[in-house]
């Protein structure tokens, strides 16, 4: 596929400007030049061409927003003045496996003032004797060269570190959540706890005033017992006057 071809399907129904983001690796150019790619890709950050045959840049649209280009594996050899000319704002550049021999080569990146890492792996460029201390001073802006700083020290992975940051900001939400659940249901607790003293004194409550409603009716019918023992005393008393009355008689 040819690389006019595979940029307009990888718009996906977007105008150009609507892209940040472009890859049309292992397609093709006619002629070894850029095509398909204008102007109108104003806001493009990321533009990967691996392995499409390149072999010159200048047909390289402005694209002055572009951080990160990818052009490994092509035949770019030089006249590399037109990436500081279309894209001043680069920031990561990949021109490994290109055809890249002699400092000269490369000396139009000094002009890319913010350019802080630049891989020229497996270029004929790094058999020279003193290659990495000759690219960092020719480009003391370059902070990674290959992968690896003046120290050896790794260069950071961007991608690693946004799945980083994005793993802490998803567990700070459910953390948050889980601290303002424990406190409700701590609050919950206290409610709950008030409630159920509450009831039990109520019910304490409820039995006293049973127990005391119980002991009036035991008394009361303790008062009506003896008031029926004595109607009954008084009774028999009355019969026997009447009896004692008929034998007088």
């Amino acid at each position: 596929m040819d690389m006019k071809k595979r940029i307009s399907l990888e718009l996906r129904n977007r105008t150009p400007a609507e892209v940040a983001e472009l890859v049309v690796d292992n397609c093709r150019t006619s002629d070894g030049e850029v095509e398909g790619l204008t102007d109108d890709f104003k806001e493009l950050e990321f533009l990967s061409m691996v392995n499409v045959g390149l072999t010159s840049l200048a047909k390289l649209p402005s694209l002055p927003k572009l951080r990160k280009l990818e052009l490994s594996d092509n035949n770019i050899s030089g006249h590399l003045e037109t990436l500081s000319e279309k894209s001043p704002n680069l920031t990561y550049l990949n021109l490994s496996g290109n055809k890249i021999k002699e400092l000269s080569n490369v000396e139009a990146l000094q002009h890319l003032k913010n350019l802080k890492s630049l891989d020229l792996f497996n270029c004929e460029i790094t058999t020279l004797e003193e290659y990495r201390e000759s690219i960092f001073e020719l480009l003391p802006q370059v902070t990674y060269l290959d992968g690896f700083d003046q120290e050896d020290n790794e260069a950071p992975d961007s991608e690693a570190d946004d799945d980083d940051d994005d793993e802490a900001e998803d567990g700070a939400g459910p953390t948050g959540d889980y601290e303002d659940e424990d406190e409700e249901g701590s609050e919950g607790g206290e409610v709950g706890l008030s409630y159920l003293m509450k009831e039990r004194i109520q019910d304490e409550e409820d039995d006293d005033d049973y127990a005391e409603e119980e002991k009036e009716k035991e008394e009361k019918a303790g008062v009506k017992g003896e008031k029926r023992k004595r109607d009954v005393e008084d009774e028999g008393e009355d019969d026997d006057d009447d009896d004692d009355d008929d034998d007088d008689d």
